[in-house]
Parts: C-alpha cells; sequence; structure tokens
C-alpha cells in the first residue's frame, strides 16, 4: 500500500493503514510504522526512528502535526526506494508528489511566520497607541492639561537620524514631542513664526515682543499665520506661569489659534554637564549656546508642517508695523532659489526660511549642536552647499549671497539688555532698523483738549491730536479722562482711537468708553432727567457710550439721529497695572 496526501486537506487515502494525519501515541504511530516496514523494507530501522521522532515532536506542538509526520514518511520511502532498486518502479511515480508537498509545506510554513509576524507587530501597535491616549488623558501639570499636537507619533524618515545626534532619545521615545499648552493645532498658513524663550535673571520682554508683532495686523493677515511662543525649560511652575501670562495679555489670539505656546519634554535634552570646551568659550557658555542649538532645532520640527515660510525670531524684539505685508512682498519678488532672507543683521533674529528646507537645516544643527553657535553653523551649511573649496573666498561669499538674500531696512530691532545668559549685557542694536513711527497724524477739527491723567515729558495730548507726537502718561486710575470738545458742534461721522504704539505695544487704554455729548442742550437735559432714548446708555452728566476699547483700539460711527456733536470723552472705569499712550486720533466729520 503506498501514503497518498490530498494537498488541500492533508487526508490520507482510505486505503492506507493510518487513517488521519492526526497526532496519535508514539506506541501506535510504531506499530502502524512496523506494518509499513515489513512491507517495504524488512530491518529497517533508521524510517522508524524518523518517522517516530516526528511525533515526539507533535506532542511539544500538536499544532505542526502533519508536516513533520508526512515528510518523516517521505524522506523514509526516497530511502527505500534508494537501497531496494526492485521496488523503486513502486514509489518512483510518487517521487515527484512528494517533492511538491514538501516545498509546498515549506512555504506554507515561511507564510505562516510571517503571518504571525504581522500580527504580533499589528497587536504591539494597537497596544502601544491605547497606552498612549490613556497618558495623555492623565498627563497634566497644576490643573492644567497640556494637549498633544495632533500629528503622528512615529518619527519621519528624514529625522531618523537624531537618534544617532542624540542617542539618549532612544530610550525616550515621545522626548521630540512638545507640550502643546495652548494651541487650535492651526495648520496651512502662509507664515509661521517661531520665538523660543527662557527664564532670565532680571527683565522679561516677551509680552512687549508679541505685543510688538500683533499690533497692527489685520484680521485677514491674523488668519493666516501662527506665532509659536516655545517656552524652553522644563520646570512646570515656571512653565505654567509663562503660558498663563500670555494667555491673560492675549485671550482672543490664544482662542482663535493665532498664539500657540509650547514646551519640551524634560527627557529631550541629552546631559550638558560634560561638554568640550571650544573657542574660548566658558563651561557655561558652551552650555547655554548647545541648548539654544536644542531649542532652535526642537522649535523648527514642531513648526515645519504648519505653514509654507516660517520666520525665527526672538523675545526681546520689537517689530515694525507692516513687517508682515514687507516679508511677503519681498519673498514674492525674488526670481532665483534661495535658501534664506534676512530681515535683520542681528543673530538669528528676523531669517526666513521654507518650510520643506527645514528638516535638512535641523538635521546639519543637530550634527554640530555641541561645536558652534547657531549664526555659525548656518553659515557652514552655506558653504557646504554651494562653495567651492578650488575656488578662493571672494567666489565663495558671491555663491552664499545668492541664496542667503538680505532684506534693507530691517523690519525687526533688538531691544533686550539682559541676556538669557547669565550676567550677560548685550546693547546690540539694528543700524539699518531706522526710527519707528510712533504715532499716526490726521487732520482732525479744532478742538480744545483736557486730561486728568499726568502727562509724561513733551508727550502732550495737544500733540497726538494735531499729528506732531503721541501721548504718554502715566498709569490711569479709574475716573480718569481724555476729552476732545469741538469749538464749533460738528456732525461727527466715525472716530477712531488707538493706543500704544510699536516700541510699547504694551502700554495701551484698557476698560475705557468711547462717550459722546450732543450739542442739543434739550435733548441732553432729556438724557440726564429721563435717561437715553437712544440704544445707548446715558451718563449722570448727559453723555452718551457709544464704544469702548478692545485690544488698545476703539473705533465705530456715529448715528446721525443723535445730532451735532459738541464733544467725545475717554472714561477710564478701573485702575491700569501700566501708562497709557494714545497715539493716533481720528475725527472723522462731514467736512474733513
Amino acid at each position: 500500500m503506498l501514503l497518498f496526501f490530498d494537498v488541500t486537506g492533508l487526508t490520507q487515502c482510505p486505503s492506507a493503514g493510518l487513517h488521519r494525519l492526526e497526532a496519535p501515541d508514539v506506541d501506535t504511530v510504531k506499530e502502524e510504522w512496523m506494518h509499513w516496514q515489513n512491507m517495504l523494507l524488512p530491518g529497517s530501522s533508521a524510517c522508524l526512528d524518523a518517522y517516530v521522532e516526528s511525533y515526539k515532536n507533535i506532542s511539544r506542538e500538536p499544532s505542526l502535526h502533519v508536516k513533520p509526520r508526512a515528510l518523516a514518511y517521505q524522506a523514509c520511502r526516497f530511502d527505500i526506494a534508494a537501497s531496494q532498486p526492485g521496488k523503486g518502479n513502486d514509489i518512483d511515480p510518487y517521487q515527484s508528489q512528494f517533492l511538491e508537498l514538501r516545498q509546498r509545506l515549506l512555504y506554507a510554513e515561511k507564510e505562516n511566520k510571517k503571518r504571525s509576524h504581522e500580527l504580533s507587530s499589528a497587536l504591539d501597535e494597537i497596544k502601544r497607541i491605547v497606552a498612549k491616549r490613556v497618558n495623555l488623558t492623565t498627563n497634566h501639570t497644576d490643573d492644567m492639561k497640556w494637549k498633544v499636537l495632533n500629528l503622528t507619533r512615529k518619527l519621519p524618515v528624514h529625522l531618523t537620524n537624531m537618534y544617532y545626534y542624540l542617542p539618549h532619545l532612544r530610550e525616550y521615545e515621545d522626548a521630540i514631542f512638545p507640550n502643546v499648552i495652548f494651541g487650535q493645532q492651526r495648520t496651512g498658513v502662509s507664515l509661521v513664526m517661531g520665538i523660543p524663550t527662557v527664564k532670565r535673571e532680571k527683565q522679561h520682554y516677551l509680552i512687549n515682543t508679541l505685543n510688538s508683532l500683533l499690533y497692527e495686523l489685520s484680521e485677514e493677515q491674523k488668519n493666516d499665520c501662527v506665532i509659536i511662543v516655545f517656552v524652553a525649560e522644563v520646570n512646570a511652575e515656571y512653565v505654567n506661569s509663562v503660558a498663563e501670562s500670555v494667555k491673560t495679555s492675549f485671550p482672543r489670539e490664544i482662542q482663535s489659534g493665532v498664539l500657540e505656546v509650547i514646551s519640551p519634554p524634560a527627557s529631550y535634552y541629552p546631559d550638558l554637564s560634560n561638554l568640550k570646551k571650544t573657542f574660548g568659550d566658558s563651561e557655561d557658555r558652551v552650555r547655554w549656546r548647545t541648548k539654544q542649538n536644542l531649542d532652535y532645532s526642537f522649535l523648527m520640527l514642531y513648526a515645519q508642517p504648519k505653514g509654507m515660510l516660517y520666520l525665527q525670531l526672538e523675545d526681546d524684539i520689537i517689530a515694525k508695523s507692516d513687517y508682515i505685508e514687507s516679508i511677503k512682498n519681498f519673498a514674492a519678488k525674488q526670481s532665483q532659489e534661495w535658501m534664506i532672507l534676512e530681515f535683520s543683521q542681528l543673530g538669528f533674529i528676523g531669517k526666513l526660511f521654507k518650510s520643506e528646507d527645514l528638516p535638512l537645516i535641523v538635521e546639519f544643527f543637530l550634527m554640530f549642536h555641541k561645536d558652534k553657535p547657531i549664526d555659525w553653523l548656518i553659515d557652514h551649511l552655506l558653504w557646504v552647499k554651494v562653495c567651492n573649496p578650488e575656488k578662493d573666498a571672494i567666489h565663495c561669499e558671491k555663491e552664499k549671497a545668492r541664496l542667503r538674500i538680505r532684506a534693507k531696512p530691517s523690519l525687526f530691532q533688538h531691544v533686550g539688555i539682559y541676556s538669557s545668559l547669565a550676567g550677560k549685557i548685550q546693547n546690540l542694536k539694528d543700524k539699518d532698523f531706522g526710527k519707528n513711527v510712533l504715532y499716526k497724524a490726521h487732520n482732525n477739527p479744532p478742538a480744545k483738549v483736557d486730561t486728568s491723567l499726568t502727562t509724561y515729558q513733551q508727550y502732550t495730548l495737544e500733540k497726538v491730536y494735531i499729528g506732531k507726537d503721541f501721548f504718554w502718561a502715566s498709569a490711569p486710575v479709574a475716573g480718569d479722562y481724555i476729552s476732545f470738545t469741538f469749538l464749533n458742534p460738528l456732525q461727527v461721522e466715525k472716530y477712531f482711537f488707538r493706543s500704544g504704539n510699536v516700541e510699547h505695544p504694551g502700554d495701551k487704554l484698557f476698560n475705557t468708553t468711547v462717550e459722546v455729548l450732543t450739542a442739543d442742550e434739550m435733548l441732553r437735559k432729556e438724557l440726564i432727567d429721563n435717561g437715553s432714548k437712544f440704544n445707548y446708555l446715558a451718563t449722570e452728566d448727559g453723555y452718551l457710550k457709544i464704544g469702548a476699547f478692545e485690544n488698545g483700539i476703539a473705533e465705530g460711527s456715529i448715528d446721525k439721529s443723535i445730532g451735532k456733536i459738541q464733544a467725545i470723552r475717554l472714561s477710564v472705569n478701573s485702575d491700569s497695572p501700566v501708562w497709557a499712550i494714545l497715539s493716533e486720533v481720528l475725527i472723522k466729520t462731514s467736512g474733513n
């Protein structure tokens, strides 16, 4: 009798002594095999040993019992055929079938292992994702839940070299993903601005910097940009205090998504205690500049997928009021390929990059983060890209100038005195910045001006009204006022008041209302006696409250039914923690 195997079901033909390829006990196998031994090869014990051994394997792994038994039997039959030439004719017709079966079984085993590995990997990934989501729901500091940007947690292929430059990251899988403290995950904008900030020993400049950047931005411009504040510290208490300060100062910008506040995980930074001192720098300075390189790299990686262009700034600057429009116009005019557009000649301020170039730039920074300061590394990157070692330095500078293009005048000015490096004083000024326009002039109608505020030096209320300078006064208190009384009653169409200016954007009017006094004495008396018949509240002295300052600006039109206006007053309703600047006054009438 001969054994035949059905490849799909792997069952024995009914004519065989072994009824099905299932895993019987070893004794049964011996008895069955003796039947075959006596028929085909008397005295052969090698086949029996191989066949029995296959069933011992079955007892260890029952699910694989078909293959070892079949292969053991196949091996024995080939052994029989080789040793019994006379009986070979009975076996040869089936030899090819056994060979084909063997190959299929080996292939099936290989595929089974492959599928098993894939399923195991998928299960591990599911477990990891679930664990991360559980961690995210509990990742908070001082009752403030930290959000994580909804990006893939897998490191992009082009950044896998980070593990080589920062080998400690292999132990901290999530160390390159930020804590997003405030942010609406805005993407798809034209311009992303990055501002790293750290704890300073003395003066802090961040809020003034943000005020300057947001000053005079239109709603359209705000909707097409993101400003990322990167608090490059790992002390949770300090990070939260900075975040809350930004949120308190700019609640609308946080809510809309134009402002984001992020911080790094503590595990992002390697050990910075044993760095090699170079270029005569002290140990503290080497540590400071090395961390700075890591900070810029982290911020750039986070910003890269958010928009088309990335603008690197610092936390102690002021900006020209039209900086966004100027940047976009300058970039659009470039007819050649560029890598960096510079809008300040100082350090790493006002450097514009294409977002698509940031991965390459970051990798270069990380490659040499312990060796040189960030501005030197940028210059070296340009050298690597375009300079020919066989040509002179003049040729190299020309080639680099093709990729690094300077815009004038500068759009950003450095204002900080106390560096983030402890003990360092820096009075750096960009000579190409020029003078900022600190006020805006308008042709206003003749009026008598008056205020209860204490004027600072020569910055009088008269000067802002006639367009000669801005008005500056010490911190207002509740009950203070600024008034403009017209020499002749006027039909006022609209008004516009701007507080703060580019150099002092935080000196705004807060909780201040705009009030008008009608020239009609009968109407004025009626307002005092009976209250307003208009859609405005009336004050006790007959003024109508027609508007209020919001984010430093008050603007609006005046209902014609009110009639001619005798005076306009700005009334302060609560004490202010800051001084006040009035940098623009516009009273629009039918005659001007």
